[in-house]
């Protein structure tokens, strides 16, 4: 059998395209559920490091056996019945119950992906890519941070922390300051964003964890374990948005 090698000799080499990235941001501001935006951004913004990184945990041997045990995260994370048997309270349970509340699956989040890029090489960085890409909803129930466009550029900003990309930084910060633009209001937008960055660095990277171990976790010692902080910024400005009368889960509609 031939061994998958780390990275395809097809596999292109991506450059930067700033202005495309903005106007994309723009389509991603215009429509906030057309995910296949954030994937044109990521293109555009590519983070060179990655590779290196991706290659550094593979070479080891807890980062093959990983790769062994938990081939395709999708395939685990909708298995509701699988995680729906693991302890009440943990974070299965909590996760179960973000995803079924908001309509979601990880396999929804593969077939958007695929809209944007139909290409696979069968390398190992595409293994340790997808999860990158798959842990996205396991973040907001771990951080706390909601659906709202505020919530998704928290964890945007979170994730800049566990693996500094120039596109997480991008949409998180280009969507707080739109928010303040177009609002105009003083809630701590700019504050929650810095400060679910701050808990993204404090963090162990998520892509690098035995997923299916952390699942079955009691939520509150799975957060204490992994350091993720209270989102008390993010809290403060929902706060002061429904003070105001207006519902933090519709701010995008009035921002765009």
């Amino acid at each position: 059998m031939t061994e998958q090698p780390f990275i395809h000799p097809d596999r292109p080499e991506l450059h930067w395209r700033p202005f495309k990235a903005v106007q994309h941001f723009r389509n991603l501001i215009a429509d906030k559920e057309d995910t296949e935006q954030v994937f044109h951004i990521f293109q555009c913004l590519p983070r060179k490091a990655f590779r290196s990184e991706a290659l550094e945990f593979l070479k080891t041997d807890f980062g093959q056996a990983l790769k062994e045990r938990e081939p395709f995260l999708p395939d685990l994370l909708d298995d509701h019945d699988r995680l729906r048997a693991m302890p009440i309270g943990s974070v299965a349970h909590a996760y179960c119950d973000f995803m079924e509340s908001e309509g979601l699956s990880a396999a929804g989040l593969v077939a958007e992906f695929e809209k944007f890029s139909t290409v696979k090489y069968h390398d190992q960085i595409e293994w340790y890519f997808n999860r990158s890409r798959d842990v996205h909803d396991l973040l907001h129930v771990l951080t706390g941070y909601g659906r709202d466009a505020l919530g998704e550029a928290s964890v945007l900003a979170f994730t800049y922390g566990q693996n500094p990309s120039p596109a997480n930084i991008f949409i998180a910060y280009m969507a707080a300051l739109n928010m303040k633009k177009t609002i105009s209001w003083s809630a701590p937008v700019l504050k929650a964003v810095r400060q679910a960055q701050k808990s993204g660095t404090a963090c162990p990277r998520l892509i690098e964890q035995d997923i299916t171990a952390l699942l079955a976790e009691p939520l509150e010692a799975a957060r204490a374990r992994l350091n993720i902080a209270e989102p008390t910024r993010y809290r403060e400005a929902h706060s002061e948005l429904r003070n105001r009368g207006i519902n933090p889960y519709d701010l995008l509609g009035q921002t765009a």
